[in-house]
């Protein structure tokens, strides 16, 4: 369970990290969509706590991707991404 905040806080980073507003991707956009992404994570490791290991994997892959995103967009998009990863 602590691995996984840790995950969710370094996935927070990509937002804190993307230096420019992109068209559609606001701030507050990107906020929401880490919200999102940590109450899927949440709601995932509650449901099945045995495939805690596989989230974990997986999260790491996407965060790894998405490790020197610069925009706001990017940063969107890792989350839209990691939601997906988590809920499938």
């Amino acid at each position: 369970m602590r691995k996984f905040l840790l995950v969710a806080v370094g996935i927070a980073a990509l937002a804190a990290s993307a230096c420019s507003k992109g068209p559609e991707c606001t701030q507050e956009t990107a906020a929401k969509k880490a919200q999102d992404m940590a109450a899927a994570l949440q709601a995932a490791i509650t449901k099945d706590p045995t495939k805690a290991a596989d989230l974990t994997a997986k999260v790491q892959a996407v965060t790894a991707k998405y490790q020197n995103a610069t925009t706001l967009d990017e940063a969107c998009k890792a989350y839209d991404e990691l939601t997906a990863t988590i809920k499938s």
